[in-house]
């Protein structure tokens, strides 16, 4: 990766939260056809994924997870789809449970440490095409599930995956909480986020009475309240603190054995940079990290101008995967 250019954050997007919004709403929308399949899963609910276009049907195949409350059609997911499909890799996008426009059956959601759902769809991408690299993309959350779910595994994800990649991960999910109760934009952010999880909640309220403090849920302020009162009864934690504890990918780094790179920016608003794992990160040789100074959270905007914006990670993410992904394809089938 030392080829990469450098990123030179857009002059007229000064700041993290610029940078942070800048990346939302300036990300282009590409018309990228999708097909939508529905895998049932073993405890009886269902996962939606979208399949992008196949250019190449001996080429890799990458599965994108989405960050807290997207889906599939985000820009960012579609933006980064549109440019492997361009060079010949097959994406592939995970809808989380409930974050495919209708709500999942079971009285669960999804969370930070569920790689138990990520980990089936591999398994069954795998079965279906064998002898094809596959490679992995997170972005936030879903950059968190990704690290857990290889450094969990005792083969470290390799029988899984030849290369993975994962951009504004919150690697410590406490700190993260913590950095989010803070200042008038960490509210604003909490707002955004908190209006769409509770709407969910609503939505299978009949279902969640019996297991929920529901004034509660509906009470909280910040994500730490809400995964307080919701997300750790509904996944067995015992709080919001043990939820953190126990799934925050940082824990999991040392373990992971499958080539990844990890992007991040240090005053990315959702992850103190004092809370970057910089000791087991740099300790993995599979791990390449890319800490920049600058970039905010699913920013990393270049270009002169607005109607000529860059992003910059999806770049250097794609360089990534030509790299790793289709050396894999020229090699010896998938495990």
């Amino acid at each position: 990766m030392s080829s990469d250019p450098p990123f030179r954050p857009a002059w007229w997007l000064p700041g993290a939260h610029l940078q942070t919004l800048g990346g939302k709403y300036l990300r282009p929308l590409p018309d990228l056809p999708l097909d939508r399949e529905r895998m049932e899963t073993p405890d009886g609910d269902f996962l939606d994924l979208d399949f992008g276009p196949d250019p190449d049907p001996h080429g890799p195949i990458v599965l994108i997870l989405h960050g807290l409350e997207g889906f599939s059609r985000r820009p960012y997911v579609l933006y980064a789809a549109n440019l492997l499909a361009g060079s010949g890799l097959m994406p592939v996008a995970l809808n989380f449970r409930g974050c495919s426009g209708e709500p999942n059956r079971r009285a669960r959601l999804y969370h930070s440490g569920e790689t138990g759902d990520a980990l089936f769809v591999l398994k069954r991408l795998r079965a279906r095409w064998p002898h094809r690299p596959l490679g992995a993309l997170g972005f936030s959350l879903g950059g968190n599930v990704l690290l857990k779910l290889m450094g969990e595994r005792e083969d470290g994800g390799r029988n899984l995956l030849r290369g993975a990649a994962v951009i504004s991960v919150p690697y410590d999910l406490e700190a993260g909480a913590r950095r989010l109760e803070r200042g008038l934009m960490g509210r604003f952010y909490t707002r955004y986020f908190l209006r769409s999880l509770k709407e969910k909640i609503r939505a299978k309220e009949e279902m969640l009475t019996p297991l929920l403090d529901l004034p509660a849920v509906f009470r909280a302020r910040s994500l730490r309240a809400f995964d307080h009162a919701a997300t750790a009864p509904l996944h067995g934690f015992q709080g919001a603190s043990d939820y953190y504890r126990r799934c925050s990918s940082a824990g999991f780094l040392a373990g992971i054995r499958v080539p990844t790179l990890l992007l991040h920016a240090l005053d990315d608003p959702f992850l103190p940079p004092q809370a970057l794992p910089r000791a087991p990160l740099e300790a993995n040789p599979a791990l390449t990290p890319l800490f920049l100074p600058r970039g905010g959270h699913v920013g990393f905007v270049s270009g002169p101008l607005p109607w000529r914006a860059g992003f910059w990670a999806e770049a250097a993410v794609l360089r990534f995967f030509l790299e790793h992904l289709w050396a894999g394809a020229r090699e010896a089938p998938g495990p």
